[in-house]
């Protein structure tokens, strides 16, 4: 295979790569190594449809006025991802703008953003933010197509697995092993036809590039799996000077108890971690092992001040495929929360992709375009085999 057929396929295959990571970005509702944004409110700096790179809040650590962050907001068009510049702190959190905009989120009745409503920053290298113009208009194609997809199969099974942030890891799996069929039988159709001289020359499929393919997708499925269910639960505190039968509308310095249900609509078991993100929660136990099917149930205690208002209270979801002892989930857990999710999708990818490599080979399919002489199959045979 020449060198430009080769980068070719590569940004083929990063190609595919990039506008996976914004669907399932944007259907997991939680930014995944890019996005983009739909409104002018960040204008000139991202125009509508413009992308940029995101990386996520619990590797930047807490932003600082000037950054460009991806949080939940609250009263912003209805509430949701929204993605505007930090321009200020307070006690209460930070205040926020779209370069667009006049006036700050907060002036309009947009709460102060907590940490914990963050999900990304924006990557400004030299300060300024790194945009992937008119990203936004590819994507929502792909992405209503998926949609349809999963209508459709969900429709003619008669389930509703297939539908949601779970139903993307079932379709991303289901396409990866049947990619791997098609691959094989590819491969083994251009062997045969190699033995019989009746195809072009140096064309067909690299088997390193398909196999890296299919783990990719096999990797963003599991990954799906674990982020899409996962997240942050905000809980609207009134601290009063009454009893109530709410549950959060509760006496001046005194707490109330509520469940918090845990449910596991995937086939392998998960360890979940149900953890405050915020002051004046505390969550009892703080991990589950949730098995296929089942609900369980966590504690979470909400304190009010000492002072009559509104208070907003946080907790946040991690939840990890059990196929690591719960000690080893516990230290890479404690380490970062994303550590289990990157040795769970090394464990889940490279045995995969070592296996593919096995079955389809490491050298090219090649197809050759006038017979050969025994020798020179062998010899061929022989050179598909090496490095």
């Amino acid at each position: 295979m020449s060198a430009r057929r080769t980068l070719v396929r590569v940004a083929e295959l990063l190609a595919v790569v990039v506008v996976l990571s914004l669907v399932v970005g944007q259907v997991l509702g939680q930014p995944v190594l890019l996005a983009f944004v739909e409104t002018g409110s960040m204008s000139p700096t991202l125009e509508p449809g413009d992308g940029f790179v995101a990386i996520p809040a619990q590797l930047t650590g807490p932003p600082e006025a000037g950054d460009v962050v991806t949080f939940r907001a609250e009263e912003i068009q209805g509430g949701g991802l929204t993605t505007h510049r930090v321009v200020g702190e307070t006690e209460r959190g930070y205040v926020t703008r779209g370069d667009a905009n006049p006036f700050t989120d907060q002036d309009s009745d947009e709460p102060p953003v907590k940490d914990a409503q963050i999900v990304a920053v924006a990557w400004q290298p030299g300060g300024e933010v790194f945009v992937v113009p008119g990203l936004g208009t590819a994507v929502e194609g792909v992405q209503g197509g998926l949609e349809w997809a999963q209508r459709t199969l969900a429709a003619l099974l008669g389930t509703r697995s297939l539908l949601g942030t779970q139903g993307i890891a079932y379709l991303l799996f289901g396409a990866t092993l049947l990619y791997y069929v098609v691959g094989e039988f590819l491969s083994k159709n251009g062997k045969e036809r190699t033995r019989d001289g009746r195809r072009g020359r140096d064309s067909g499929l690299d088997p390193r590039l398909v196999t890296l393919a299919l783990t990719l997708l096999l990797v963003g499925g599991a990954t799906a799996a674990m982020v899409g269910p996962a997240g942050q639960q905000e809980y609207g505190v009134v601290s009063a000077e009454f009893e109530s039968e709410r549950p959060t509308v509760i006496p001046m310095g005194e707490s109330n108890t509520i469940p918090y249900a845990v449910g596991n609509g995937g086939f392998v078991p998960v360890y979940v971690y149900v953890e405050p993100a915020s002051e004046g929660v505390a969550v009892e136990p703080d991990r589950l092992r949730v098995e296929r099917g089942e609900i369980r149930n966590a504690s979470v205690t909400l304190s009010a001040p000492p002072r009559t208002g509104y208070y907003r209270r946080f907790v946040v979801e991690h939840r990890y495929l059990a196929l690591l002892p719960p000690a080893t989930i516990d230290t890479l857990h404690a380490t970062h929360p994303w550590a289990p999710i990157v040795v769970i999708d090394l464990l889940i990818g490279v045995p995969f992709y070592l296996l593919g490599i096995g079955l389809l080979g490491r050298g090219r399919i090649r197809r050759r375009s006038r017979d050969r002489k025994a020798g020179s199959t062998v010899r061929n045979t022989l050179r598909r085999w090496s490095p």
